[in-house]
């Protein structure tokens, strides 16, 4: 048995100010959960500490909190697992949600973003047989489906620090699922819908949602799926995050890397089709070109690897020829 210090990070109301509250317990940390650290002190210290908690087997997600920083599972991280060299652990709520007391968060705009992507299949009416998948395709949902909506990814999410309409990456992720669903119907009208600054182009890629994700589902891995089907789609309106994404591409298969002069002024000109929004940023370009931040389009040298960089980038926006793939196997 050891001494555990826990940190607890307690709040009475949504209106009154957080504080530090240290407990200390007696477990054997090999055999303790983080939950059960809390189980004791609610039990045996006090009453008062309010958490949530249901199945303690990381299946329902109910138990998502900070552990010493990085949002996990209670329930599935040990207490030898968290305490650092002196036994302490400190825990705390999730971020990105408003704390309604102790270590309880409103989930409330986490299940409205949630909904904004519709994360159910709709299909065709009148349906005469069941639908059938072939293994192939029932494994295309697999990631997205797993999805436990514990909220560790959101609580994680810097995209939402700023941007606070962002949906988060738990929603993308169901969105991605239901695009690879072959009985979605309406696979056209979800990407119109995805195409906002607010939902698929509101990520910032910063590997914080795959990093923290207790089932594997990769959140991040998801969003590019979407990502890539809005690219893919020749109906949609095309907007900056679009305009950004396809110029980087074209211009790391051009010099193997990216020229960012270059990429500036294909992004602010539209590639070109708007050269007079250039004239909004002249003021800061100068300020830039002139403290040498800025590296004029003909100074730029290309990588002696270009063309290796070009058939890689080729090779992956190849689909794979499925025939080709059971062949080999």
């Amino acid at each position: 048995m050891s001494a555990i210090t826990v940190s607890l990070r307690r709040q009475q109301n949504p209106q009154s100010q957080g504080y530090i509250q240290q407990f200390v317990v007696r477990a054997a940390p090999h055999h303790t959960t983080v939950l059960d650290l809390l189980h004791q002190i609610q039990w045996e210290q006090d009453s008062t500490v309010v958490f949530r908690r249901n199945c303690r087997n990381a299946i329902c997600g109910s138990c998502a909190m900070k552990i010493n920083g990085t949002s996990a599972l209670a329930c599935a991280v040990s207490a030898h697992q968290a305490m650092d060299a002196q036994q302490h652990i400190s825990i705390e709520p999730l971020g990105n949600l408003p704390v309604l007391r102790d270590l309880v968060v409103d989930m409330t705009r986490f299940w409205q973003n949630l909904e904004q992507v519709q994360p159910y299949v709709t299909t065709q009416p009148k349906q005469e047989r069941e639908f059938r998948q072939t293994p192939q395709q029932r494994m295309k949902l697999q990631a997205g489906g797993n999805c436990i909506l514990c909220g560790a990814c959101y609580s994680e999410c810097n995209a939402l620090g700023g941007n606070p309409n962002f949906i988060g990456p738990h929603a993308l992720a169901k969105a991605d699922r239901i695009l690879q669903d072959n009985r979605e119907a309406r696979p056209a009208e979800r990407l119109q819908r995805y195409n906002t600054s607010d939902m698929a182009w509101g990520c910032t890629r910063c590997y914080q949602c795959n990093e923290v994700c207790p089932v594997g589902v990769q959140p991040l891995d998801r969003i590019t799926q979407v990502r890539q089907a809005i690219l893919q789609a020749q109906h949609l309106s095309v907007h900056t995050a679009m305009i950004h994404r396809r110029s980087m591409v074209q211009l790391v298969q051009a010099g193997g890397w990216v020229a960012e002069s270059k990429l500036a002024l294909q992004v602010l000109s539209d590639r070109g089709r708007n050269w007079h929004k250039l004239t909004q940023v002249i003021p800061l370009a100068w300020r830039m070109l002139t403290k040498g931040k800025f590296p004029l389009p003909w100074q730029f040298k290309s990588s002696s690897a270009t063309k290796e960089i070009r058939d890689l980038i080729t090779r992956l926006q190849t689909p794979p020829d499925i025939n080709t793939s059971k062949e080999k196997s």
